[in-house]
């Protein structure tokens, strides 16, 4: 099922359930996205990574299930296809005015529940620009849970793994208050990031203050990071918050800073 949150002509941004998404690339909802031009800004399964769906909560490794598809790095043996595989199945939904808010269930590969989600997602218009706001608050019901990923596992830099957004550009100029460039983005704690590509831009903003993982060369992909530098514990009973918002512009911002103060305003009536 498609839910469609936006249109304008032939733009549009929509949420997508995930049912029928294969079992290997952790089954999840996400959502997919274009400019108010109808100029995309998100992909879905691309040849490269077909387990990058749009925009979507994914994590590599809780408790050593994948919600992020394809392999799993392994320390000392490398990246392995396992039979690891998660999914996130909604228990329940409401929507109205561009809003969605979510109950979600994520289970491991034998059904078991691991965490339980509150996931509420508003999209916004603008002058010249749409505004996504996503926020999860993760609890862990039955059991301690720990996230993980390639990096806390023992491959240096890919410590991907929290709300992720996958772009279709072939590249992307990376701007964050810390620097221009990967190298200044990479890890930043910077509360914006700017990627501008040549027919549209996203300015991210987060109120987690966590560090951001990116990639511009190869694929462009962003997202505030859960494992960095070790494993981030969840006790039972305890809750995560997770939040991303993200500005969808038409060109290049003058003032990303600006643009993120703005964004930031409306998480709070997201969560």
């Amino acid at each position: 099922m498609t839910i469609e949150l936006m249109r304008l002509g032939s733009a549009v941004v929509e949420y997508h359930d995930g049912i029928g998404v294969d079992h290997d690339l952790s089954p999840r909802p996400f959502l997919t996205a274009t400019t108010p031009l109808g100029v995309a800004v998100t992909q879905v399964e691309p040849g490269d990574h077909r387990h990058h769906l749009g925009v979507s909560a994914a994590m590599p490794d809780v408790n050593g299930t994948s919600f992020w598809g394809g392999r799993t790095y392994v320390r000392e043996r490398g990246s392995l296809m396992l039979d690891n595989h998660g999914m996130q199945q909604v228990t329940s939904r409401d929507v109205r005015d561009g809003t969605i808010v979510e109950q979600v269930v994520w289970r491991d590969a034998l059904g078991a529940t691991l965490l339980d989600e509150e996931r509420t997602i508003t999209v916004r218009p603008g002058d010249g620009v749409w505004e996504v706001v996503w926020a999860s608050r993760l609890t862990a019901p039955e059991q301690d849970v720990s996230f993980g990923s390639p990096q806390t596992n023992g491959r240096p830099g890919a410590f991907y793994g929290g709300l992720f957004w996958r772009a279709p550009f072939p590249e992307a100029r990376v701007r964050t208050a810390d620097g221009s460039g990967v190298d200044a983005a990479h890890g930043s704690l910077s509360p914006w990031i700017c990627l501008d590509a040549e027919d549209a831009s996203l300015v991210g903003a987060s109120t987690n203050g966590l560090p951001w993982f990116v990639r511009a060369e190869g694929y462009v992909g962003f997202g505030p990071a859960v494992a960095v530098e070790g494993r981030r514990e969840l006790p039972r009973g305890e809750t995560l918050h997770l939040d991303l918002a993200v500005a969808i512009l038409e060109r290049s911002p003058v003032d990303p800073a600006g643009v993120a103060e703005q964004l930031l305003a409306g998480v709070g009536d997201a969560v």
